[in-house]
């Protein structure tokens, strides 16, 4: 997909997903919410995510390792004059690799795939309890305009 030296920023692969979700629960939210262990439900969303071209989950490799990770997905809508969103999702960077400029990379590869895609807008969600991650977005230009809100089903 795109390569930065010895860094590529690919689609991910049914091979990726103990990198992926071992990356998803490797903090003290994502060790309450996901199971490493059992793989089976994590096949069955890449599936589904496989299916749908307006999913995009993205892995970071360097030397054949996966060190990051993302999911993007483009929101066609009827408001703003019916404009195209994009939404990043689950970004993930392996611990070693934290604070190594590799989260940057990989917002950056976000947004330009989401003007290639014409979207005009790129939002996200991040948990209220991380903080560094707000103050992070903030640097890449974000801003916390909306209150979010969820519904567990």
């Amino acid at each position: 997909m795109r390569a930065m030296g010895d860094l590529e920023i690919r689609r991910a692969t049914a091979e990726d997903l103990p990198a992926i979700v071992s990356m998803l629960a490797d903090d003290p939210l994502g060790a309450q919410r996901e199971s490493p262990d059992d793989l089976s439900v994590y096949r069955a969303a890449l599936e589904r995510l496989d299916a749908d071209p307006n999913q995009h989950l993205v892995v970071a490799v360097r030397e054949d390792r996966v060190i990051g990770t993302l999911q993007l997905t483009v929101i066609p809508g009827l408001s703003h004059q019916g404009a195209t969103r994009a939404l990043i999702e689950a970004v993930r960077i392996h611990a070693d690799e934290r604070g190594s400029g590799l989260g940057s990379l990989l917002i950056e590869w976000a947004i330009d795939t989401s003007r290639q895609l014409d979207c005009r807008m790129v939002q996200l969600t991040s948990d209220k309890s991380r903080t560094d991650a707000h103050r992070f977005y903030e640097r890449l230009g974000f801003s916390a305009t909306h209150e979010g809100f969820k519904l567990r089903l």
